[in-house]
């Protein structure tokens, strides 16, 4: 059972109280419908994200595995100088927000500026270290994409409970309440009637016996 609301019991506080449960309902079906639109974007949203992550998570165990198999056949320091000097280029992560059903969602886009020049000799690197490195830098911009999307996933999850909590407050928690108040009022309101009616009455006979 619900708690019904602390309010004096008059016909003034009901109907208050009846237009607030008029606004409550209103406001749980766009609260709900919302909701239901929200999981129907994360939802599709999580199956791209899922190929996309499918898409690279391969590709970069081959990037690693050839960064392992250049570490194994070069000297370390070597390796370490040469990948300091890997491009001379430049890459920047830009930016953006875009509102998606509401929900404020960061979009990330690599800049690349310089191009995809080696910097480093030939003479002493493997090719283990060229190939890792051109297909680190084919996978960068997925990689990027891929934290944009999972950020996404993650704001939209947020929003998506933020959502739940109010739906169901207002369901279970501040409609019953105000149903339970309109009853209640209702109640006594009834009562103070029909006993204004017996002492009208009563005072009617009284007239009448005099």
């Amino acid at each position: 059972m619900a708690n019904k609301l602390n309010v004096n019991p008059n016909r003034m506080m009901l109907n208050v109280i009846k237009k607030r449960l008029v606004t409550a309902k209103r406001g749980h079906k766009l609260l709900k419908d919302k909701q239901d639109a929200l999981i129907k974007e994360f939802l599709q949203k999580a199956r791209e994200v899922m190929k996309l992550r499918e898409k690279v998570e391969p590709a970069l165990t081959t990037c690693y595995r050839g960064f392992l198999m250049a570490r194994a056949q070069m000297v370390p320091a070597i390796l370490e100088q040469s990948l300091l000097m890997a491009s001379g280029g430049e890459a920047m992560v830009d930016v953006k927000k875009r509102n998606l059903m509401s929900v404020v969602v960061p979009e990330f886009a690599v800049e690349e500026t310089g191009g995809q020049v080696i910097g480093y000799g030939f003479a002493m690197t493997s090719g283990s270290l060229d190939l890792a490195l051109e297909q680190f830098a084919a996978l960068l911009p997925d990689l990027v994409r891929l934290a944009s999307e999972e950020k996404a996933l993650r704001l939209m999850a947020c929003e998506i409970e933020r959502t739940r909590r109010r739906v169901n407050a207002l369901e279970y928690v501040l409609i019953p309440a105000f149903e339970e108040t309109i009853r209640d009022i209702t109640m006594k309101l009834d009562e103070m009637e029909r006993s204004n009616l017996s002492r009208l009455m009563r005072i009617k006979e009284i007239v009448r016996s005099h």
